[in-house]
């Protein structure tokens, strides 16, 4: 037992010198703000591909879908939610965002602008 103090009470001395264990904290991004442009909310898939042609990505997961648009300035999400067999926007955002919005309105119509400005096949 007297062989065992100090060894006991050499390693209560070393891992009073280790200090604090250092962590690392992840900075999540901020919350978009709240709003949705106008006539963004409701749209349905046909509507979507209608105004801003095909999208660049879906995600499905579960009743929730992301369709992704792409331009040459900025990028929208849309947020589909599918409640009762019924599948519509719930949720618009662009990178970059728009002015105490989540969504950039001028993003939005350039988006529209390239899937008008397409001839017709």
């Amino acid at each position: 037992m007297k062989r065992l103090a100090p060894i006991v009470l050499t390693l209560g001395l070393l891992g009073a010198c280790a200090g604090p264990v250092a962590t690392t904290q992840v900075r999540l991004p901020e919350a978009p703000p709240p709003g949705e442009p106008q006539g963004t909310t409701g749209l349905h898939e046909a509507d979507l591909k209608s105004f801003y042609g095909q999208p660049a990505f879906i995600r499905k997961d579960g009743t929730a879908q992301i369709w992704r648009f792409d331009g040459p300035g900025c990028k929208a999400f849309f947020f589909l939610y599918s409640r009762d067999g019924n599948t519509a926007v719930w949720h618009v955002e662009t990178m970059p965002r728009g002015v105490g919005i989540a969504a950039d309105q001028n993003c939005l119509n350039a988006l529209r602008a390239r899937v008008a400005a397409r001839p017709v096949s």
